[in-house]
């Protein structure tokens, strides 16, 4: 039997390990099939990887096989194409989240740069992604890597993105509608979406768009000259315009209000709003919203009395939200 070159056996053990990483039990003859081995020789390079310091445990059973463990160290890791991007492409999230991490993610990010293929550093390379600190939620969108990869690179080369956009606020299909045309910016993570921010020519204002919701078109427009973004820096610019406001980082409307609540009860769930306890069952709450009636819905849905301290406008909205409850309630 001939002998395996050290080149040979150095990628049958990355390969190995690649397949390790990927489920939790692998039966030893699956592993010796899916690597064109002998039983054999995967028990010899499992032992080398055990040498090298990978925690692979023998799994008792009728097939048997082997578990990669959690280790006491860190060993070397392999990663794939697609799995190289997206940690990069975490790492770079990580950097902005305030989470304290952003040294450490730096370094990470720095490491993975410099074994990594340089058709694929280029990519990471070509990242341009803004993380906006914000309360994480699950996601209801998912983003393809290549979608991301192609806003970044026209960001970073100041190049117009042509795209479909499919708009919840409109029934028709994204076939009857032109293309979109805007001046790439800013790509943000926000809250677990994406979002591409950038200079609408068309309506000359800036608009903030769902990743998610948008088909390139190829190919991409024609250069442009990097505007200056209202507001000075990308997260106050977004929170101004999920806030409502064009130009400031505040609500359009702002009200205060005393609950008949504990401030306990109330902090929960008020999010940017100021809570003040005036005693065990009192609460004074300033609140912002995009409208007065969604304001007062927004106290309303508080289980208890409300007295409105500012302004009238607020008042106003809570006798016309009495009046549409009163009309719906009346209805068979």
């Amino acid at each position: 039997m001939p002998i395996a070159s050290s080149t040979t056996t150095s990628a049958r053990l990355l390969s190995l390990l690649s397949l390790l990483q990927v489920r939790r039990d692998w039966p030893g003859e699956l592993l010796a099939q899916r690597l064109g081995i002998s039983e054999r020789t995967v028990r010899r390079d499992v032992d080398r990887l055990r040498e090298l310091g990978y925690p692979v445990r023998a799994v008792k059973g009728p097939e048997g096989g082997y578990r990669l463990e959690a280790g006491s160290e860190l060993p070397p890791l392999r990663f794939d194409d697609e799995q190289a991007v997206a940690l990069a492409v975490a790492l770079r999230i990580a950097v902005g989240t305030g989470a304290g991490i952003e040294e450490g993610a730096t370094r990470a990010l720095a490491t993975i740069r410099r074994v990594l293929p340089s058709r694929l550093r280029q990519h990471v390379d070509a990242l341009e992604i803004t993380a906006v600190e914000t309360t994480a939620r699950t996601s209801d969108s998912q983003v393809d890597p290549p979608v991301l990869l192609a806003l970044s690179a026209a960001i970073r080369t100041c190049t117009e993105v042509r795209f479909d956009y499919r708009s919840p606020t409109r029934s028709d299909s994204i076939d009857s509608q032109p293309p979109r045309r805007v001046q790439a910016h800013h790509l943000v993570a926000r809250g677990g979406r994406w979002y591409l921010v950038g200079w609408d020519p068309s309506r000359e204002d800036w608009r903030v768009f769902r990743v998610d919701r948008m088909t390139l078109r190829v190919p991409n427009g024609p250069r442009f000259v990097s505007k200056h973004l209202p507001g000075g820096d990308i997260a106050t610019f977004l929170s101004a315009r999920f806030k409502g406001s064009e130009t400031e980082d505040s609500w359009p409307c702002y009200g205060e209000a005393i609950l008949e609540l504990p401030a306990a009860q109330v902090v929960p769930f008020v999010g940017d709003g100021v809570v003040e306890e005036l005693g065990p069952t009192r609460t004074k709450l300033g609140l912002g919203s995009w409208s007065w009636i969604a304001l007062a819905a927004t106290l309303a849905r508080f289980d208890a009395e409300i007295e409105v301290i500012t302004p009238d406008p607020l008042r106003t909205a809570f006798a016309e939200l009495a009046r549409r409850a009163h009309r719906t309630a009346g209805r068979p």
